[in-house]
């Protein structure tokens, strides 16, 4: 695509280049368009930012749903599903989560076209069974401590993988508080976010509260939807 002239900047230009990774998944799964923008300028003070990149990365609820998941699956295992490392079947499961969400919840295909929906529903329930994946991400306990209405909430994700959530008022003190984090806790994840409600800030940052459950609860009733039957009566029939 060639380059789009910005029409409030000028001397401008912003070339962009498209990936639609709904209509072509990733083998892992990842389903969602991103569009990576780079900036030229021609005046002279703006040279320092020419070639800077700006990714904007668009994707559906489910999609999200997927992506929070693996997420939150690198943080509690000692494998990346997201880069492909680690438990292979880690990966795998995850694949066919994508494909059973494509199916069930938006009518698409995810990165197994050419497979029945029966037999992509028996193999997420054998990899799920073997790994205890449902079960793992049901067992995160989510931050136990309400993000409040104050405007300025500071989330810490320690190695551990316990979550601290802290809430000021006013931003000079949240900024003042996450520099001291910052300096004090090196090997954590630390980051500032400002909303207006406590759900705007959990619907923002869902990954950082370990809190699967939309995902759960999507796949479970896509793998009901797709096979027509309970959960119940696939998961007895995989023991029979």
């Amino acid at each position: 695509m060639g380059p789009a002239v910005s029409a409030d900047a000028p001397n401008t230009t912003c070339s962009k280049i498209h990936t639609h990774y709904i209509e072509h998944p990733k083998e892992t799964g990842y389903r969602g368009i991103h569009d990576v923008y780079s900036y030229d300028v021609n005046s002279f003070n703006g040279r320092p930012l020419k070639g800077l990149l700006i990714e904007l990365q668009y994707r559906s609820l489910v999609q999200h749903a997927w992506a929070t998941a693996v997420e939150v699956l690198g943080f509690i295992t000692e494998s990346q599903p997201k880069f492909q490392r680690g438990d292979k079947r880690l990966e795998v499961a995850m694949s066919y989560a994508s494909e059973v969400l494509a199916r069930s919840a938006e009518g698409l295909k995810g990165p197994h076209p050419g497979e029945s929906d029966e037999a992509i529903v028996r193999e997420f329930l054998r990899l799920e069974k073997d790994l205890g994946l449902l079960k793992l991400l049901r067992g995160l306990n989510a931050a136990d401590k309400e993000v409040t209405n104050n405007r300025n909430a500071i989330l810490s994700f320690s190695p551990g993988g316990e979550l601290e959530v802290t809430t000021y008022r006013d931003a000079p003190e949240a900024l003042r508080v996450l520099f001291a984090m910052e300096q004090a806790n090196p090997d954590s994840d630390i980051v500032l976010v400002r909303a207006d409600t406590s759900e705007e800030v959990r619907l923002a940052f869902r990954n950082y509260f370990s809190d699967a459950r939309d995902f759960i609860e999507l796949v479970e009733r896509g793998c009901e939807t797709l096979s027509g039957r309970s959960l119940a009566n696939l998961r007895r029939s995989r023991r029979a």
